[in-house]
């Protein structure tokens, strides 16, 4: 077997192994206000997580070296594969994060400098940041798997130091089966049970007492100003609505009065006009006697 399959059949049954338990143990600093992803939450979280680390590592590499490399597992392969994966961890994961986060630099710089071409430039918005994406996303998930496979080579080259250092079993082949499966269901079911579903009952006990409400709250940095709550008053309502009725009445009443003063204005000119016609008439049959009397006189 491969040092990289060695580490990964070692690494992966016991990630998943510890992550229940690791989920609980992050559940329970929530609710007590802590946040596993922030210090100290974290801290916390790491330090609760070493015995679930080292009781699963333990169980995966004695089920890989019984079923796998028929070998006898040590009495303390959990610890010892432990202390140097985190040493391994230590020093692989930041020079590890250093070159990706090069390495996507890198291929940021070179996409950008790609669509800088004259062909290129005209090219609409979506298409182009799809692209971008596609192009140093493909880089950054090559060397992330590359870094990947990188650890788990150096991880099952400490698996194999391990196991160069077991002997072989003597046990039959139904022995070696029996022993494998009592690594994950113990002999006494009951017992297991009791105690498992003991603890089940003093977590949930212990989330209920620690947590400071019982229904979901906000974080801090994300609570929102609260409402405003205004109370109807209804004799505050009532005096509101007298008041805009008579600044309505009021209003009618001015438009009334300026559409009579409009119709006034309208109508005075139409009056002296009459007028005028009036005085005309009357002048007429004065001028009728004069002429009247003028002739009386000549003859």
């Amino acid at each position: 077997m491969s040092s990289v399959k060695l580490g990964l059949a070692v690494a992966w049954p016991a990630f998943w192994t510890g992550v229940p338990i690791k989920i609980v143990l992050g559940l329970l600093s929530l609710a007590m206000g802590v946040h596993p992803w922030e210090m100290p939450g974290l801290a916390v979280l790491l330090l609760c997580s070493i015995p679930v680390d080292i009781w699963a590592l333990g169980l995966s590499a004695r089920t890989v070296f019984l079923d796998r490399l028929r070998l006898e597992p040590p009495e303390s392969v959990g610890v010892t594969l432990w202390w140097q994966a985190a040493l391994l961890s230590a020093i692989y994961l930041p020079i590890a994060y250093g070159i990706q986060s090069q390495m996507v630099g890198g291929a940021k710089a070179v996409v950008g400098r790609i669509f800088e071409i004259e062909v290129l430039k005209n090219f609409p918005v979506p298409e182009r940041i799809s692209i971008e994406l596609v192009l140093w996303g493909s880089v950054a998930t090559v060397v992330l798997l590359g870094l990947a496979l990188g650890w788990l080579f150096l991880f099952g080259q400490i698996v194999r130091k391990q196991a160069a250092a077991a002997r072989p079993t003597t046990e039959p082949y139904q022995a070696r089966v029996r022993r494998w499966d009592l690594l994950r269901v113990p002999a006494d079911q009951p017992l297991v049970l009791t105690a498992f579903t003991a603890t089940g009952v003093v977590l949930v006990f212990l989330f209920w007492a620690v947590m400071p409400v019982t229904t979901p709250h906000p974080h801090e940095l994300y609570q929102k100003e609260p409402a405003k709550v205004e109370f109807f008053k209804p004799a505050e309502a009532l005096q509101r609505t007298e008041k805009l009725i008579a600044q309505a009445e009021s209003a009618v009443k001015a438009l009334e009065a300026k559409a009579k003063q409009g119709a006034k204005r309208k109508a005075l000119p139409s009056k002296g006009a009459d007028g005028g016609g009036q005085a005309i008439k009357t002048e007429k049959p004065s001028a009728k006697v004069g002429a009247q009397g003028a002739g009386e006189r000549t003859r």
